[in-house]
């Protein structure tokens, strides 16, 4: 390891303007509002250089920022940054979205505070009060973003209500609804009783729950059938009971009626191939108006669909049910069936899969409504087909297939949400029942006229975000140069509501233009355990809280090397704190380079001027900087990450610099070579990593090279430099000092303790570097009266050491025959296990693998412990 204590040789200083230990406090957020202030980040749409756009998926503007949202904008950030270094006109568009339930939410518990609804407001007062609050509480989200280190261009900062993304929701609305890919229907839905509007499939969080199986009998002897359900209030609302057609046990009943339970009415029982004859009794209640599945029955069969619940989940229906809440409701119900001699069997608990609300929680009501639909047929197959043909990637490969089975198989899409905030549907409707529906360039009606009072599903306009952004419908610069995006980076949680819908819409609204060219998908932030983060499962962490530990470096260079395409992300504290002690590691390393000589002026020497160690680490700054892009290029972060930390750590600051410490100390024309050379390597290095890790490689590059910014600095190119025999021979430097560096331990010898050796390396390779070796491996010239108690060949040359007087060499011989007895003992046990035929014919194969293994590794252990026994100075 570097010692970075060391004193700098004659002639050097101090690192200039770095203190002696790096406070990421001190350094980061000035840092950042530097590059904003000086507009780095900012993008020009009118630019010849070639443009690299991406999106932010826009967080909700009553969020804060979570694991989930700093690793993904790391990676985000990591790519932008370095094309913005690659010579791209490069835009990161920041914004944010209204999240139309959970904001309303909000500022309704707000209101309830003040004993007050919104409907003591009205709709006008509660939409202010809203943007109000917007004004003055949302977005906190933006200023951790800054200190993450986000490269954002802030001047073009959205919100998907402001006035111009209006404009375009209003705009593709109009044209959708005039080509009649929109229409209003009534159809089953996701409600919330308790939000009071119907939800989309990605705000229903589905969680398993115990509850009741009730099996009830409809009808009476050979006309009685039985049915099953979780949901007993529903009965009240059934229309008919379905069997499969091919059952032979209900043949009989098809096409009769069975009496409905607890009310006046006869029910038919119809045949439908959904019913899945071995689930059950093969026989299942219809409810059109309450089950999706039951509604597209009714609808083939012509079933009455009938409401039984209110929009609070309060029974409607007439008789003893009537204002009972679903759940009093269904424990009044089965007992009523139970005293009436129905209930056949009733099983508690029952673990099923219930689906709630993902804002507060209640659980949803499947619920006959009339809403606003896409047709999203054709959308979705233009979707899939940009996929099918190449115009776009999907990263990794292997999610195409979960791409393909969503917008192969997509349902109508209900955009229209029972709430105030939000966007207001564009539809009137006239005194005689005419419908408009008016565009951003149209007049509202007129007096008589009434506005519809739902507004559009948040994802509606989320939807449009990678060209309403840029000022579509008008075709403004920035749309012509940043549309489509180079890359779209997101969870794949989001790949079938989000993604789709850019797809379905960018291809519709930009004539056939997909919205972006890749679509790299990363996985979930887990804990160190694997297990989701949760508030509930008491794992959910803050950011923030590490970046005031350790540093913003820390946090993302943590997510950065967790990062493998579509793979969910473990992460614990330890591997924070090991970041950071890796930031810490790339300072200490940089000050000592720096007091000794580290520099990037002049040229770089020729070739035939440079030591061996110089052309090795030149030629691994190449190797890695070829490798680090294709790693990029592949969207392998992790992979990247992991290159940059061990060329970092291993090689240039445990081998090149230790390596080089003697020609430093020993000053002169080869000191002043190694540091133009560590100066390049380390100039190089900080441009790799700054993506990545900014503000630590910020501080540390413009002190080096007295450089602007690394923001606005060139990525480095691969100088194309190798020499593979400079390389073989470090390799063999670095053999003969791992082999030595494992004697001293395994003799018990203290890292630092110096001990005399001799050294056999004339007429070698490894000649030229004696005085590194003796440097790293602690050892002194062999003096008169020096006795070679070990000797060790190593890499064609002979160490032989002189331990007299080191170690306890009594204790030592014990502890070593105590192991070796134990290998022994090892070897002849698995010996014995393998010389068994019998034991052999029956054992599985991966059992006589792990035999095998422990036998090699018996026999290693004994050949190592028996050359350190006979290494050992003789009594």
């Amino acid at each position: 390891m570097t010692d970075n204590t060391q004193r700098p040789h004659d002639g050097q200083t101090s690192a200039p303007d770095l203190p002696t230990t790096y406070a990421p406090a001190d350094v980061e957020g000035p840092l950042y509002e530097r590059w904003v202030e000086r507009g780095y980040f900012e993008a020009d749409a009118k630019s010849d250089k070639p443009p690299y756009a991406v999106v932010i998926p826009p967080p909700n503007v009553t969020g804060s920022l979570h694991l989930g949202h700093a690793f993904e904008h790391t990676l985000i950030d990591a790519l932008t940054r370095r094309k913005r270094m690659q010579g791209y006109e490069t835009l990161w568009q920041p914004g944010m979205d209204h999240a139309g339930i959970a904001t309303q939410n909000v500022v309704e518990r707000e209101l309830a505070k003040e004993g007050k609804s919104r409907h003591d407001l009205g709709r006008e007062a509660f939409v202010e009060r809203v943007w109000q609050w917007k004004a003055e509480s949302g977005g906190q989200i933006s200023g951790q973003m800054r200190r993450l280190g986000d490269g954002v261009d802030w001047s073009r900062e959205r919100f998907t209500m402001d006035e111009g993304l209006s404009r375009s929701v209003q705009t593709i609305f109009k044209r959708l609804y005039d080509d009649e890919l929109i229409y209003r229907a009534e159809r089953i839905i996701n409600w919330c009783p308790r939000c009071l509007t119907a939800i989309s499939d990605i705000e229903v969080e589905y969680d398993e729950e115990d509850g009741e199986l009730v099996s009830m009998r409809y009808g009476d002897g050979d006309d009685s059938i039985v049915v099953a359900t979780t949901r007993a209030e529903t009965m009240l609302g059934d229309t008919a009971v379905a069997v499969h057609p091919d059952d032979e046990r209900y043949r009989h009943l098809v096409g009769r009626t069975v009496r409905l339970p607890l009310t006046d009415r006869s029910i038919p029982v119809v045949a439908d191939a959904h019913v899945d004859p071995q689930f059950g009794t093969g026989a299942v209640k219809v409810t059109p108006a309450h089950d999706p599945n039951d509604f597209e029955i009714g609808r083939r069969h012509d079933l009455p669909a009938i409401t039984v619940m209110d929009e609070h989940a309060v029974i409607t229906a007439a008789g003893p049910f009537q204002g009972l809440d679903r759940l009093e409701a269904r424990s009044a119900i089965v007992a009523a069936l139970r005293a009436e001699g129905r209930i056949v069997a009733e099983k508690r608990p029952y673990r099923h899969s219930v689906g709630h609300c993902s804002r507060c929680k209640t659980t949803i009501e499947p619920r006959l409504s009339m809403q606003w639909w896409v047709k999203v047929g054709p959308l979705a197959k233009a979707a899939g087909d940009a996929v099918r043909d190449g115009r776009v990637a999907i990263h990794p490969q292997e999610m195409e297939k979960r791409y393909f089975d969503w917008v192969d198989n997509l349902h109508d899409w209900c955009i229209s949400r029972q709430l105030w905030w939000g966007h207001r549907i564009p539809v009137w409707y006239g005194p005689n029942g005419e419908t408009v529906c008016v565009g951003p360039d149209d007049e509202a009606p007129g007096e008589g006229w009434t506005q519809d009072s739902d507004v559009l599903d948040t994802w509606f306009s989320s939807g449009l975000w990678p060209f309403s952004t840029m000022g579509w419908p008008e075709q403004t610069p920035a749309l012509e140069k940043f549309y489509p995006n180079a890359v779209l980076v997101t969870g794949y949680d989001i790949l079938f509501f989000w993604v789709a819908r850019m797809m379905m819409f960018g291809l519709y609204a930009m004539d056939g233009t997909p919205p972006f060219h890749t679509i790299a998908l990363h996985g979930m932030v887990r804990d160190q355990f694997g297990k989701k983060m949760s508030k509930s499962f008491g794992n959910a962490v803050n950011p923030l809280d590490w970046m005031d530990t350790y540093g913003s470096d820390a946090v993302r260079f943590t997510l950065a090397r967790g990062a493998n395409p579509g793979i969910d992300v473990p992460i614990g504290e330890d591997w924070v704190q090991a970041s950071r002690n890796f930031a810490n590691k790339i300072w200490n390393a940089t000050r000592f380079a720096l007091m000794n000589g580290a520099t990037v002026e002049g040229e770089l020497p020729p070739a035939e001027q440079l030591s061996a160690v110089d052309r090795w680490i030149l030629s691994r700054l190449g190797r890695t900087v070829a490798e680090v892009d294709a790693l990029y290029d592949d969207y392998q972060f992790a992979k990247l990450s992991d290159a940059l930390y061990h060329f970092a750590w291993d090689e240039v600051f445990d081998w090149y610099v230790e390596l080089s410490k003697t020609v430093f100390f020993a000053g002169g024309e080869g000191a002043r070579v190694s540091g133009r050379v560590l100066g390049e390597v380390l100039d190089t290095l900080l441009r790799l990593l700054h993506p990545v890790v900014p503000f630590v490689t910020e501080t540390l590059w413009t002190t080096l090279t007295g450089g602007e910014s690394l923001v606005v600095a060139d990525w480095p190119a691969d100088s194309g430099f190798r020499d593979p025999a400079a390389e073989a021979e470090i390799a063999e430097v670095q053999r003969v000092v791992t082999e030595v560096r494992r004697f001293r331990s395994d003799q018990g010898l203290q890292p630092g303790q110096k001990v005399p050796a001799r050294l056999t390396l004339d007429g070698t390779l490894l000649a030229p570097h004696e005085d590194a070796i003796r440097q790293l491996l602690r050892l002194q010239p062999a003096a008169d009266g020096f006795h070679a108690t070990a000797s060790l060949p190593v890499a064609g040359v002979t160490v032989e050491l002189d331990l007299s007087g080191a170690i306890d060499v009594a204790a030592e011989r014990k502890r070593l025959a105590k192991d070796l007895g134990l290998a022994e003992k090892e070897k002849a046990d698995a010996g014995r296990k393998l010389g068994n035929e019998a034991f052999l014919a029956k054992a599985p194969e991966k059992v006589v693998a792990g035999i095998r293994a422990r036998l090699a590794t018996a026999e290693a252990d004994i050949e190592r412990l028996s050359a350190q026994l006979a290494a050992l100075p003789r009594a």
